[in-house]
């Protein structure tokens, strides 16, 4: 029976022969939590376990905690929170990257936690950026990750798939983010609910890793359950430098004749770089509709475009440039690994030469949290992946999502700039 990458993974992970549609009992391969959501999925495991002789996880190396929202800790709660992960931690012998390491999203892929093949649940919504591997990957709440952390297991509807068999070659100053946002903006927030983002074609098979976590990152944002490229020579490359002995397995990709639950294709070869406008992610227009619009603030970071290759696009654009007056431009590498790798480029003595503020990593402004919140009307353009009210301060503010060269060229222009024109 011909069969999806899901239904493939389910398959596995279910030990089972299904399908999309069926209800399935799945052993997860990993899971990872972080500050914010560990400490009730803690309380929940503690609460199922109550009593019972066994009070340890089903299997403590494969959980993996991570400290990335509130750090360092920025209030009494937060570091409360911290306190109460690294103890669970300790007693159940479960590896914690504490805040020593960066973006959860950027850490378990760059670390070798994931796999082609795997099924990885994370207590995030954005846990679906790892698809870019090859892996099923989807965020759960903290109630389930607390079954997860007590049995090793999870019920899952095995969702269809949506296939986005995207191609051509990228234009000038158009790149990954700007793809992903013309789909979403295309089928909408809910274009593929509970569904598989399944993305491909010659464009997808020309991205890096980097740009591949980009799309797969930003599937739960049309409504996806997962994101997913199947594994290739890109993919056995990265992983070949992080999981010794790494051998791809040629299973991992859909079969020709599978059923998908919907088809679409694009030649972007002539796509204008791509800006999403207050207050949904799918009002996704031309960066030239909205072209001098007045910011206030340019955020660079976050799980869909903090890594180096994101980083150094900026970097180029800006040269020797100063940031325009009035606006401030925030860098937030997402990872120590990527921090490290900014540094010896020589790009963060030029971005604070140019007046920009360089964070350690974390999550930052993206998800409201301890620094670089906008105001009551302030206007924020930023290369995270969501722009609802409140998310980045004020629910007065206005948040744009964009590319890492439109952030750049409009952190000199002090207003949103197509990059093609810098």
């Amino acid at each position: 029976m011909a069969q999806t990458i899901s239904e493939k993974i389910f398959v596995k992970a279910s030990g089972k022969k299904v399908k999309a549609g069926n209800f399935v009992l799945a052993s997860i391969d990993c899971a990872m939590t972080h500050d914010i959501t560990g400490p009730l999925a803690v309380e929940g495991f503690r609460e199922i376990v109550k009593g019972k002789k066994r009070q340890k996880v089903w299997d403590p190396e494969k959980i993996v905690i991570l400290f990335d929202h509130q750090v360092p800790a920025d209030s009494l709660n937060a570091a409360a929170n911290h306190i109460l992960l690294r103890d669970f931690a300790n007693e159940q012998g479960i590896l914690n990257y504490d805040v020593f390491e960066g973006v959860c999203h950027q850490v378990m892929p760059e670390k070798g936690h994931v796999k082609p093949g795997d099924l990885i649940v994370g207590s995030d919504s954005h846990t679906c950026a790892y698809g870019a591997v090859g892996a099923f990957s989807t965020g759960i709440g903290s109630t389930d990750m607390a079954f997860v952390f007590a049995t090793g297991k999870l019920w899952f509807r095995v969702p269809e798939t949506f296939r986005f068999e995207v191609n051509g070659k990228l234009p000038s100053c158009v790149y990954p983010k700007d793809v992903i946002l013309h789909l979403i903006g295309d089928v909408g927030v809910e274009g593929a609910r509970y569904k598989t983002a399944e993305f491909c074609g010659s464009t997808v098979r020309n991205m890096d890793i980097p740009g591949r976590m980009t799309m797969c990152n930003m599937a739960i944002e049309m409504g996806g359950k997962a994101g997913i490229v199947e594994a290739d020579s890109t993919t056995e490359k990265y992983l070949r430098e992080r999981i010794s002995g790494f051998k791809l397995d040629p299973r991992w990709k859909s079969d020709e004749d599978a059923t998908f639950s919907e088809t679409k294709e694009y030649d972007v070869s002539d796509l204008p770089p791509q800006v999403a406008c207050p207050h949904n992610v799918d009002n996704v227009k031309s960066v030239e509709e909205v072209e001098g619009t007045r910011i206030n603030q340019v955020f660079v970071g976050s799980c869909t475009n903090g890594r180096f290759e994101d980083i150094e696009i900026v970097a180029k654009i800006m040269r020797d440039e100063k940031v325009a007056k009035g606006v401030r431009l925030l860098v937030i590498p997402a990872s120590h690994t990527e921090y490290m790798k900014t540094l010896r480029a020589g790009y963060i003595e030029q971005f604070m030469e140019a007046g920009a503020i360089v964070e350690s990593p974390c999550c930052g402004p993206c998800m409201g949290g301890s620094f670089g919140l906008l105001g009551k009307g302030e206007v924020g353009l930023s290369t995270s992946n969501r722009n609802f009210k409140g998310r980045q301060g004020s629910p007065d503010a206005f948040v744009y999502l964009c590319s890492p060269a439109t952030a750049a060229a409009s952190a000199l222009y002090g207003e949103i700039k197509d990059p093609r024109k810098v």
